[in-house]
């Protein structure tokens, strides 16, 4: 049976999870997470001053990550249909002393509020997977990217070598379920759904030939951590 992912469960589900997002992200993936992050950046640069779109940023680390790596320099929009995981975001960035450079914005991914070609890169990061249609999601995302310009999917995968295959679908299966379900107590069960959405969710060739049907060239893909994550990257 397909993964329901209707726009107001989701909503309703990553709301409820909010809170403790970002604890049980470092958590469950032995803090991982933040080096898949800081990789993207370096691999995904900036070339000019135009801004950088993050599309399904729940509390905004990839979009703080890419403000860091251009040092504030580079315009960076976070933008998601969540608003308890930007209220969180916008907390982090007063802690962090952020004034101006990063912008929360309350938008769909599937009919994103912005022009066309005005963003140098735009990026999403375990959020594709969760758009009741990914590749309408793509084609926004392809469509706000200024030719030339790159559009880059950091998403889980399956590890291809054994050992890691097989304790990866054991952990992503079993262990992080019960742990993030007793973590965050949600009646929408969200880390049941988390592995059951990945499971459904194309990967590899399939994810890289969807991104070129979006519109997209020069797609390339970045197995990290052993395959447990990718990153795809194109270029409009």
């Amino acid at each position: 049976m397909p993964v329901d992912k209707s726009g107001q469960r989701v909503q309703r589900m990553f709301g409820e999870i909010a809170p403790r997002y970002d604890l049980l992200n470092h958590l469950l993936s032995l803090n991982v997470d933040r080096y898949w992050r800081w990789r993207t950046v370096r691999v995904v640069q900036a070339s000019s001053d135009r801004p950088i779109l993050d599309v399904c940023t729940g509390t905004g680390d990839l979009a703080f990550a890419f403000y860091r790596r251009t040092r504030g320099r580079v315009p960076v929009v976070a933008a998601d249909f969540c608003p308890q995981m930007l209220e969180i975001g916008e907390a982090k960035k007063r802690k962090a002393g952020i004034d101006g450079g990063l912008t929360f914005v309350q938008a769909d991914a599937q009919q994103l509020p912005f022009g066309d070609n005005h963003f140098q890169i735009v990026s999403v990061a375990f959020g594709l997977r969760n758009v009741a249609d990914a590749d309408r999601g793509l084609r926004e995302m392809t469509r706000v990217c200024q030719p030339g310009g790159q559009v880059a999917v950091l998403e889980f995968s399956m590890p291809q070598r054994q050992p890691l295959r097989a304790l990866y679908g054991w952990y992503f299966g079993h262990v992080l379920p019960r742990i993030g379900q007793w973590l965050t107590r949600n009646s929408h069960d969200a880390y049941r759904y988390l592995p059951s959405s990945v499971g459904e969710f194309a990967s590899g060739e399939a994810l890289a030939g969807r991104m070129r049907e979006a519109g997209l060239r020069e797609v390339r893909s970045h197995p990290l951590t052993g395959g447990i994550a990718t990153l795809y990257v194109g270029r409009k």
